[in-house]
């Protein structure tokens, strides 16, 4: 059995996650969200062993979303690029800054935040630099 492994990645263009899952709603209807990437994961099996995508919102790590496939797309340009198939169920994580990046990283188990009680996913996230404090305390 492959050990499980994840990917994190900057969401662009959204403040929080429920800008996120709203655009997703809007975009995918009831079903999977779609993220399209150029690169396709070479640890594909790790990935769809229960790993998530890790989507860091102006420089902190909020939420995560299973991975549920990899699907090839072919882009009008005729380049086939990767569809990571997600779980439309928007976790909320214990919030850890992260510095900008391009592209996707992976991010090992051990290394992923834990997911919030779902009793504490409606609270606002703490600012930037107050949870950035915190995670260098190892306080999350």
């Amino acid at each position: 059995m492959e050990a499980t492994l994840h990917l994190m990645k900057l969401c662009v263009g959204a403040e929080a996650p429920e800008d996120l899952a709203a655009w997703q709603a809007q975009r995918f209807g009831a079903g999977p969200a779609m993220h399209v990437t150029r690169m396709w994961p070479k640890r594909e099996a790790e990935l769809l062993a229960g790993g998530s995508i890790f989507w860091v919102f102006k420089g902190t790590m909020l939420a995560r979303q299973r991975i549920l496939s990899l699907e090839r797309i072919e882009g009008g340009d005729g380049i086939l690029r990767c569809g990571l198939m997600l779980d439309r169920d928007l976790v909320r994580i214990a919030a850890v800054p992260r510095r900008p990046f391009q592209g996707w990283r992976y991010l090992a188990a051990g290394d992923a935040p834990p997911d919030l009680p779902r009793s504490r996913a409606a609270e606002e996230p703490l600012p930037p630099a107050i949870a950035a404090a915190l995670a260098e305390m190892g306080l999350r």
